[in-house]
């Protein structure tokens, strides 16, 4: 199975350079659609960033959120790098006992993700 996400984002421009410093994710923009979108490329996967259709969405136009959680190598680093960019802290680390640590985060668009990073020994 593929994976293929997406990101929504009130200032798009703003979030790919967010998620470009972040995660070192490559960015395309995608011409000829009725909203502006950028193609991601990741290491893992695939993804779109569009620009936020509405704040709350009706019940024609799907949903407005979906929480993904990113791997990484080193929590602590990584969170410092998260504030340093503009994010915020919506969950602070935690252990999910024998299996990693886990904490959740805002973007600069107000967006929850999720990192972690796998250690048995966390909890």
């Amino acid at each position: 199975m593929q994976l293929y996400f997406e990101i929504q984002a009130d200032n798009p421009e703003r979030a790919v350079e967010f998620y470009r410093k972040l995660f070192g994710w490559k960015f395309e923009e995608t011409h000829g659609l009725p909203v502006k979108y950028w193609r991601i490329e990741t290491d893992s996967g695939r993804g779109g960033l569009l620009e936020r259709p509405a704040q709350t969405p009706p019940m024609e136009c799907g949903t407005n959120a979906f929480t993904c959680s990113f791997e990484v190598d080193n929590f602590d680093p990584m969170a410092e790098k998260i504030a340093e960019m503009g994010g915020r802290v919506a969950l602070p680390k935690f252990p999910v006992p024998g299996i990693c640590w886990q904490g959740y985060f805002l973007d600069t668009e107000g967006n929850t993700f999720g990192i972690y990073q796998p250690d048995a020994n966390a909890g």
